[in-house]
């Protein structure tokens, strides 16, 4: 954590424009989803330039007609039993939608829900045990969430794990090594290829909302560099999903970033062992509930807008990060504000 002062600033405002696949990644991809690919000319720019474009043979589903969606939604979210997964259940809950709360603890899993039954009635939230890194888990929660909800408009894949350790990667155990990785990175793919096989037959499709993390802009982190390195996965497997969607002409399912920023969740906290890390703590993380706050409504916007557009909503952009920075070093603002520093 001493290092992710780097880590925690974006370097852009929110973004919203899908990059356009290479003619060689597509080609690629259509063989290894045994699909022909067809090379057509176009012209472009009104020059009469022919210039080849990949298109792959429509299938699968996806490709037709799309039904509206409107609120209330049907959210599921990966490891919310706590921190910022279980602020934004609340805050759907708050929004009116219906809500899958899921973890690997079945006993937490059954504490939580009971809560949120209390809180906002019996016939609003669900929950079941899922190890995001075993596929037959996994499928069990599509099954799951088909038998509560019959579909799902918003599937937000938050699971994630540091194995609460901040060490140089020549310390790391071999076992926290396969609990970052295969939580991370092999987690978000199974639950990314089960979210897409869900609503890809849904007459409504849905959003796959992937959260980020640090690393995830290719700064370094130190002391977490496996972390880190899962997390710059998230950002290359999005835009390749994005483009395996446009490849295959699925129109009805779309799949997005989603990055909250510094959050003082258990994880964050547990690396607050530095000068530094409580420094950029102090001045840049905001409790879960503050984070929900902002993002479910944006969340929620790509719906309601009937948009199928890629989106990359982040809540701690380069201004408000910048503009701390000045604050604290100009004023002291946000001093001891979590951690005392030294």
């Amino acid at each position: 954590m001493a290092a992710s002062v780097a880590a925690h600033l974006p370097l852009r405002a929110p973004a919203r424009v899908l990059a356009a696949p290479s003619r060689a990644s597509v080609a690629a991809v259509a063989r290894l989803r045994g699909r022909p690919e067809r090379r057509v000319l176009e012209k472009r720019g009104g020059r009469g330039l022919a210039v080849p474009r990949a298109e792959a043979v429509s299938g699968g589903g996806g490709g037709g007609r799309r039904e509206p969606m409107v609120p209330p939604y049907n959210v599921l979210i990966t490891g919310s039993t706590k921190g910022i997964g279980y602020a934004l259940a609340r805050k759907f809950l708050e929004a009116g939608d219906n809500v899958i709360i899921c973890s690997r603890s079945a006993e937490k899993v059954e504490s939580v829900v009971g809560d949120l039954k209390r809180e906002y009635g019996e016939q609003h939230v669900w929950g079941t045990a899922c190890d995001v890194r075993d596929g037959k888990d996994v499928k069990a929660l599509v099954e799951f969430a088909h038998e509560k909800l019959k579909h799902i408009d918003i599937w937000i894949n938050n699971a994630g794990s540091n194995a609460y350790t901040y060490k140089p990667l020549v310390e790391t155990s071999d076992e926290a090594l396969m609990e970052i990785i295969t939580t991370n990175t092999l987690g978000l793919m199974i639950c990314c290829r089960e979210a897409i096989n869900m609503m890809r037959n849904q007459p409504r499709g849905g959003h796959i909302f992937n959260l980020d993390g640090a690393g995830s802009d290719g700064r370094p982190t130190p002391r977490f560099a496996a972390y880190g390195a899962t997390k710059r996965s998230v950002v290359h497997l999005t835009k390749s999903l994005q483009a395996e969607l446009q490849m295959n002409e699925v129109n009805n399912v779309m799949v997005h970033n989603l990055s909250p920023g510094m959050v003082t969740t258990d994880l964050l906290m547990s690396g607050a062992t530095t000068k530094q890390a409580k420094f950029f703590i102090n001045i840049l993380a905001e409790p879960p509930e503050v984070v929900a706050d902002y993002l479910v409504p944006n969340i929620r916007e790509i719906p309601t807008n009937q948009s199928m557009k890629p989106t990359y909503i982040r809540f701690l952009t380069g201004l408000k990060a910048y503009s701390r920075i000045f604050s604290r070093l100009a004023f002291g603002a946000r001093r001891n504000k979590y951690v005392t520093e030294d």
